[in-house]
């Protein structure tokens, strides 16, 4: 999808509607979860599908509003959860680490010619950065109220396990984004 589409045309009021629509997909995708030894959202597919129907820009402001949301005490979080307390908790850096995903995505597909490889390239980039910094996030955190904890423990609980399903969460935001732009006119 090129950076030229109704969404990145659109003006004002316009812009600010695809961003809060992008914004709500996001929480109601952070309330569905997949049972597992390690429950999956659908967080980070909405946050990948945002990305690539609405481009960098719109999809970063509405990863941005979500967070305000969430901040300002509206149940948008994994599990109807809310509030500065998530933000600052232990896996509040993975909810800001979006942020940088968005910016990322955003910094680096400016230009109409990047390609789907490359925006694909950029969103695997920005899921690692993620990853980053939720987990120097996550360790500082837990290490205010918990005994030391090796890297490689922390990797274990919080990266490893989401790794494949974040890709393939990932595939699916894009191709879903590339067959449904067509149909509301976006191309």
């Amino acid at each position: 999808m090129t950076k030229s589409t109704t969404f990145t045309k659109a003006h004002g009021a316009a812009q600010l509607a695809y961003a809060a629509v992008g914004a709500v997909l996001i929480a109601v995708c952070s309330w569905i979860s997949i049972p597992a030894a390690v429950p999956f959202t659908l967080q980070t597919f909405a946050v990948f599908f945002v990305l690539s129907l609405l481009g960098g820009k719109l999809g970063t402001l509405s990863i941005l509003v979500y967070i305000l949301l969430g901040a300002a005490g509206i149940p948008v979080f994994a599990g109807f959860s809310a509030g500065l307390g998530v933000l600052l908790g232990s896996t509040g850096g993975y909810i800001a680490g979006f942020l940088i995903l968005g910016l990322l995505y955003w910094a680096l597909t400016r230009s109409d010619r990047t390609s789907l490889w490359f925006r694909v390239f950029v969103m695997i980039l920005g899921l690692a950065a993620v990853y980053a910094f939720g987990t120097i996030w996550f360790a500082v955190v837990y290490l205010q109220s918990n005994a030391a904890v090796s890297i490689s423990s922390v990797l274990a609980w919080c990266v490893l396990p989401f790794i494949i399903p974040d890709l393939i969460k990932m595939a699916l935001a894009v191709i879903l984004a590339r067959r449904i732009a067509p149909a509301l006119l976006l191309r």
